[in-house]
């Protein structure tokens, strides 16, 4: 049985026309100015609601829809947070997921292959019931790569050894079926402090990205208190990058929700950036 959106009409229209015309529209106005600077294996783009986010989250998309045409990518390796403190800790769906545009196959064998290659890596649904930052993710893959199947993986378990392993697994599972998968990492920036402060913390922590320096992306957001939601599964897309011979990482657009309401006194940053 298909898993069935959970957020639908929350963070993002449940009506199939709605929808599909809201991530059209967001992906008209990406401009990811990509010609010249090679393809993405791996991007990083956030989860919020689609009014906060959505025209942040389809840069990302953009760059992997162009990328897609020249790598012509089997599979898309979906990773984000767990906000609810359900399930394994780190946990990989088994099902078909479902949005109000249709359903996104599961690459069974790659997920399980993953499972496989760690011990720290389950089959677990009960991670992924109430969770949101991959399903929010779905509709832009919809969009801008068709029916592409997909494995979803939730991490509860963000420390480095566990991204480690997990990025491990999936170079280990992609390479033994000739999968050529890229990797989306689900993820806020700073939350909830006044936008300057949360731009100040977040830059800083983006350019260890743009140099693939994963731990030093982990040790500034420490240092900072920077509450980036999702640093797991950008650490783990930034070693799969590098593993995959990317040169280094582009920021492609950075904004927050004061952008939206005009409220610069408590804001979530958001940030889109590509592995190339």
């Amino acid at each position: 049985m298909a898993r069935k959106p959970a957020f639908a009409d929350v963070f993002y229209p449940a009506d199939a026309k709605a929808l599909g015309g809201l991530v059209s529209g967001f992906m008209r106005k990406a401009s990811t100015g990509w010609k010249g600077i090679g393809a993405a294996v791996s991007v990083v783009a956030p989860h919020a609601g689609y009014v906060y986010s959505g025209q942040v989250a389809a840069y990302s998309y953009k760059a992997l829809a162009e990328s897609h045409r020249e790598r012509k990518f089997d599979s898309l390796i979906m990773i984000g947070p767990n906000h609810t403190g359900h399930g394994e800790p780190i946990a990989v769906s088994l099902r078909d997921w479902e949005t109000p545009l249709g359903v996104v196959r599961n690459d069974i064998e790659l997920s399980r292959k993953i499972i496989d290659h760690s011990d720290r890596i389950f089959e677990d649904e009960a991670a992924h019931a109430g969770e949101h930052s991959v399903e929010v993710q779905l509709p832009f893959v919809q969009g801008a790569l068709g029916g592409i199947a997909c494995v979803f993986i939730c991490m509860g378990d963000q420390s480095k050894g566990s991204g480690e392993s997990l990025c491990k697994a999936i170079l280990s599972a992609t390479k033994g079926l000739k999968r050529n998968a890229a990797v989306v990492a689900s993820s806020d920036f700073d939350h909830y402090e006044p936008a300057s402060v949360a731009k100040g913390k977040d830059m800083p922590a983006i350019e260890a990205l743009e140099k693939l320096d994963a731990d030093g992306f982990r040790g500034l957001l420490s240092s900072s208190g920077d509450t980036a939601c999702g640093y797991g599964p950008i650490s783990v897309a930034a070693r799969f990058a590098r593993e995959r011979g990317a040169k280094g990482g582009r920021l492609l657009k950075y904004a927050s929700s004061g952008d939206v309401t005009g409220d610069y006194a408590s804001v979530v940053a958001y940030a889109s950036l590509a592995f190339v």
